[in-house]
């Protein structure tokens, strides 16, 4: 009885020792075996054997992690209380320094998350903070990285998930947008009305320029013409007194031509309103003047009033 009661005992231990003796390691995962609690080796997915009731297999998640850190008050460079999260994408890239450097990096992790974003947040304004989001997880994930790296734990990237300033500083947020929105409009309309006076300007500009060459261009015509005109006139004077002159010498005058031409003249100044009467010194002009006096005789109405004869002035030779 005694017998089979150790047999079934060393049967069991070996069942047991086989099922720990064997172990599943799942990809993605990294197994580390301690033998007496001291570290041995690690080992890879798939199928590992270890000595039963010596060796320990811990198995460590080697994916990438992300981790949301609880919402937290921070204070900003301008004293503004602001409520904050952030998610942690982190991942072990060394199994061993995960489980022995540090006693749970879960928890490190999050503590130095927490740390580092109160850092990140008192060292900017609450503008800054949100106009410059990437900025500060870019820092963030520097100022972790020189922590975790000797844990064995790489910071892949660092998400700020939300930020919530006072009920107070966004409405004072906001009336400074509106502020803002309407300085830009207001600058927008003068800079609109100004462009407008400019175009108007330059307009009228152009228009006095073209109107003041139309009118440039319009007395250069008109002189021209008055010119091309008087010289057409001069030219018609010309050729009538050479016209004139060629009929007068072809007709060979003789003096009693002369005369009478010279009669002719004198009776249309006596039929001028001019007072004085010039008379030549020739015989025939002064017979011609004689006629003029006479026709101016002629004149003198039939009522018998005076009337003064205009003044005769002889040439000198005739006096």
């Amino acid at each position: 009885m005694g017998v089979i009661i150790a047999l079934a005992v060393i049967v069991l231990l070996l069942l047991v020792g086989l099922g720990t003796a064997v172990n599943r390691i799942q990809q993605g995962f990294m197994g580390v075996i301690t033998r007496f609690g001291r570290y041995h080796r690690e080992a890879q997915p798939g199928i590992t054997l270890i000595w039963p009731f010596f060796d320990q297999l811990v198995r460590v998640d080697m994916r990438e992690t992300p981790r949301t850190g609880d919402r937290q008050e921070v204070i900003t460079r301008d004293n503004v209380a602001v409520a904050v999260n952030a998610t942690i994408f982190s991942q072990v890239i060394d199994a061993k320094a995960a489980l022995f450097n540090v006693s749970d990096y879960f928890v490190a992790i999050d503590q130095q998350a927490r740390t580092t974003l109160r850092n990140a947040f008192g060292n900017v304004s609450l503008d800054d903070a949100l106009s410059q989001r990437e900025q500060i997880n870019a820092g963030m994930q520097m100022q972790m990285e020189q922590v975790t790296d000797k844990w064995g734990i790489r910071i892949n990237r660092i998400e700020i998930v939300d930020i919530s300033p006072p009920a107070q500083i966004l409405q004072a947020m906001a009336l400074q947008k509106q502020a803002d929105q309407e300085k830009r409009a207001r600058i927008l309309q003068s800079e609109g009305q100004q462009q407008q006076a400019i175009n108007i300007a330059e307009g009228n500009r152009q228009a006095a320029i073209k109107q003041a060459e139309g009118e440039r261009q319009a007395t250069i015509l008109r002189a021209e013409g008055s010119r091309q005109a008087a010289i057409l006139e001069a030219e018609g004077r010309g050729k009538a007194i050479a016209t004139v002159y060629e009929a007068i010498k072809s007709a060979n005058p003789d003096p009693t031509l002369v005369a009478i031409l010279q009669l002719d003249t004198l009776s249309k100044f006596a039929d001028s309103d001019n007072t004085t009467i010039v008379v030549p010194a020739e015989s025939s002009a002064l017979m011609g003047a004689a006629q003029a006096i006479r026709s101016v005789l002629g004149a003198v109405p039939s009522s018998g009033e005076a009337v003064q004869l205009p003044a005769v002035q002889a040439p000198p030779s005739a006096k």
